[in-house]
């Protein structure tokens, strides 16, 4: 009795949960049906290579060549058909009831600073030296931009942050990225996005939001925010302003510049949040009849019923249904795996 899960159930991964939650139910029935005496096995396969006999279906078939990429630049590169069968092989000889049969790139591994805890005795904690090497890396990298003209400055910071990301969406070269296309036209996603900042953050040693691509969506713009980060705005440069002039909370990390929110009950504002709280309103309501549910039949008196509800209410926002992810540039798998509720 052999189960094919995946490595995500046991390292975990980005926009995956419910795909790791299914994948480590497999190996749990293993050792389950091992406890019982019966025969059970669970192979949690890291990826294979799309140009064997996987191509198509199987564990790669919904994967694109931009995923295996990236699963090969975080430490994992893909089996070979011949390593795979090998490796089923093995794990069936070892009498062991879950395994990991997958290929690990330790360099790359630890080159991502987090490394799963699972792997703690194969990756060593990055010692203080290493993480020294990254800041001298970033200092040597601000004296190199000190030493230039603003323009050559301007041109260099362009030139870094195309071939980062032409080193995350698997380019040959930076000259392929073109300075003034969006990103998300360029193909980027949420994981991506995280990728390049991280990557932008080691090089230049800059703390970078998480929303570092869509608050600069060219790399034009986000090579300006580098060089504004890295030696102020021009105009700062140009004439600095005494310190003695700034506001007292100048120097605070946080600075709330606008606020807006959609909650149960109508609220579509910060005011009608407020005034939902202090009139103490049930914001409670039963199911919409405009989601296209069977009402009747979603509910069950019974809470272990698979498949419903054992109650007849909730909160809900209004017009969910309307949700647009084309404005926020997200692709189709992101827009499916989203709810907009």
């Amino acid at each position: 009795f052999v189960v094919f899960s995946s490595v995500a159930g046991v390292f975990g991964g980005a926009g995956q949960a419910n795909y790791a939650a299914a994948n480590a139910f497999l190996d749990a029935l293993a050792e389950r049906r091992r406890t019982e005496g019966l025969p059970g096995v669970s192979l949690a396969w890291g990826p294979w290579d799309q140009i064997g006999g996987m191509t198509g279906g199987g564990m790669t078939g919904g994967v694109t060549e931009a995923d295996m990429r990236r699963m090969a630049r975080s430490g994992m590169p893909p089996l070979s058909v011949d390593q795979g069968v090998a490796l089923f092989d093995a794990a069936l000889a070892t009498g062991r009831a879950a395994l990991v049969p997958v290929r690990l790139d330790l360099p790359a591994l630890r080159a991502q600073g987090e490394v799963p805890a699972v792997l703690g005795a194969l990756i060593p904690v990055r010692s203080r030296r290493s993480a020294l090497t990254e800041s001298a890396t970033a200092t040597g990298l601000i004296g190199r931009l000190a030493g230039l003209t603003p323009v050559e400055r301007r041109e260099a910071l362009l030139d870094l942050v195309r071939s980062q990301v032409a080193l995350v969406l698997g380019h040959a070269g930076g000259e392929a990225v073109d300075a003034v296309s969006q990103f998300r036209e360029l193909g980027f996603d949420s994981l991506t996005a995280i990728e390049l900042r991280n990557r932008l953050s080691t090089v230049t040693g800059l703390r970078l939001t998480a929303t570092l691509i869509f608050d600069y969506p060219t790399a034009t713009a986000l090579a300006d925010h580098l060089r504004d980060e890295l030696f102020g705005s021009e105009t700062e440069t140009e004439a600095s302003v005494p310190l003695r002039l700034l506001p007292p909370t100048a120097d605070d990390p946080i600075v709330v510049v606008g606020m807006s929110c959609r909650f149960p009950g109508g609220v579509a504002s910060p005011e009608d949040l407020w005034r939902l709280v202090t009139e103490g309103t049930d914001a409670i309501s039963e199911f919409p009849a405009n989601r296209g549910w069977d009402v009747e039949s979603l509910y069950h008196p019974d809470p272990d019923h698979a498949g419903t509800s054992y109650t007849r209410s909730g909160g809900f926002l209004q017009n969910a249904g309307e949700f647009d992810p084309a404005f926020f540039g997200m692709s189709p798998r992101e827009a499916l795996a989203t709810d907009s509720q």
